[in-house]
């Protein structure tokens, strides 16, 4: 059993399954103006979370959050299921093919046998598409990968019960109804001025001032926790940056191109240079994560090394600082 479905590669896994599905009903939607319009864009600091031993850093929404803002924006019904047995998971996903439902899943990455080995860890909040299924296996769209693959009957079980944080508990999604005409002008305006008023919020761990509290903690670190503890906590660092849900420069790239689709949509001049501006600070995240992993692979000749990264990660918040409120000020 193969439902029609294409398959198209993403940055990043929530918004490549939600413009996928919505592309397959019919509404063709990229996946920066999903990321832009659900405010995907964000950074939390909660250092009172250990997260593989290190401090917990969120470079995004939580899970579901950008389909649903995408949903709600754009006044769009998307029906979500959780399960408490594999059975119940089973029969509602195959059912749902059955019926022509290519469906969106939330499911760890530890046990996703088409990963390479050094992406597979406890991570329980990614997304894929199933979209059909044979006597052995169930036919999988995952948009960070380049084409389609496919996961075991016992795979699948295994990433949709697994354990621990944002464990998913078999959670399904799809679009049910998506209206003849929508608003995308009134969309991007509520999904930009959600995403500055993350970025700008006035909280000492979310946004800007999230990055220049972590910034201030990289200068502790090694005295406060050892070198090997502060390699340990960088490295984390960096890893929830660029790997998991490319949520540093990635998401500044993707936002940048938001930013490029919003300008002809809105007719505003302004969004383009601030696209340009964005991919620039992106540019900025990723020279950071660069430096960071010289410090924790021990290559790096600098002197003082700590405090260098921490002043370049204070350089991107000071400038996302100006960024968001230039932002928020061209589309008031």
């Amino acid at each position: 059993m193969e439902l029609n479905f294409t398959h198209h590669q993403s940055a990043h896994c929530e918004n490549g399954v939600a413009s996928n599905l919505l592309k397959n009903s019919g509404l063709n939607i990229s996946e920066p103006m999903v990321f832009g319009i659900g405010s995907g864009l964000f950074f939390v600091y909660l250092p009172f979370i250990k997260v593989n031993y290190a401090p917990a850093i969120s470079y995004r929404t939580l899970p579901g959050q950008i389909f649903n803002k995408v949903a709600t924006r754009l006044n769009l019904k998307i029906k979500r299921q959780k399960f408490s047995s594999v059975a119940n998971a089973n029969k509602a996903l195959d059912e749902n093919l059955k019926n022509n439902i290519p469906t969106g899943l939330q499911v760890g990455v530890y046990n996703l046998s088409y990963f390479p080995d050094e992406y597979r860890f406890h991570f329980n909040a990614h997304n894929l598409v199933v979209y059909g299924k044979t006597e052995t296996e169930y036919l999988v769209s995952d948009p960070v990968m380049e084409t389609v693959t496919t996961l075991t009957y016992e795979d699948m079980n295994k990433v949709r019960f697994a354990k621990g944080a944002f464990a998913p508990r078999g959670q399904m999604y799809y679009p049910i109804q998506i209206p003849a005409n929508i608003d995308l002008k009134s969309a991007i305006i509520k999904g930009i001025k959600n995403t500055c008023r993350d970025m700008l919020a006035p909280m000492p761990i979310v946004g800007v001032r999230g990055i220049k509290m972590v910034s201030r903690q990289i200068r502790k670190w090694p005295k406060k926790h050892g070198v090997r503890k502060a390699n340990h906590y960088l490295a984390q660092m960096v890893r929830m940056q660029e790997e998991i849900g490319t949520g540093g420069g990635g998401f500044r790239f993707i936002y940048a191109a938001f930013l490029q689709e919003a300008s002809v949509i809105l007719n505003n001049e302004e969004l383009k240079d601030l696209s340009k501006e964005m991919t620039k600070i992106g540019d900025s995240w990723r020279d950071f994560a660069v430096e960071a992993s010289r410090i924790y692979k021990n290559r790096s000749a600098k002197e003082d090394a700590y405090n260098t990264i921490a002043d370049e990660l204070l350089d991107i918040a000071n400038r996302e600082e100006i960024f968001f409120k230039k932002l928020k000020k061209a589309i008031s």
